[in-house]
């Protein structure tokens, strides 16, 4: 299936301290996460607006009228990436507790191309090959 955009949903609390760069640059680099898609893809960040992801869904909608007025992509076209600090343990903290609700909540507004992950730090995966963080 082709993708047309790639939207990246961080956590509102990592973002306070987190400039995105990680996942910008994996995404412009074509690494990690972002490894298969082509050179044409556009992307777009947002958070999830904060426990337990609630606000999430306006963010959704305006993307979805945005899209719809000024674009030819359709919703099946957007894949939807939550970002690695949502989904690990991590630097941050360990897996959002509300990642099962904000997928629901993704796929209820009409996006169900839905990933875990964007960058992978290597400081991290050591951790978690040493046991210090979990693998999930």
């Amino acid at each position: 299936m082709d993708t047309k955009y790639v939207m990246i949903i961080q956590c509102e609390f990592a973002r306070q301290r987190c400039s995105g760069f990680a996942c910008t640059n994996g995404f412009y680099n074509r690494e990690d996460g972002f490894k298969d898609y082509e050179d044409n893809v556009r992307y777009i960040a947002m958070t999830c607006g904060g426990c337990c992801g609630t606000s999430l869904a306006a963010k959704l909608e305006h993307f979805s009228k945005k899209i719809a007025k000024n674009t030819d992509v359709k919703k099946k076209e957007v894949a939807v990436h939550l970002s690695s600090c949502m989904v690990t343990d991590n630097y941050h903290h360990d897996r959002c507790p509300n990642v099962d609700y904000i997928k629901a909540l993704i796929q209820k507004k009409g996006y169900h191309r839905i990933l875990e992950g964007t960058y992978i730090s290597k400081t991290a995966e050591k951790k978690r090959e040493k046991g210090e963080y979990k693998r999930y």
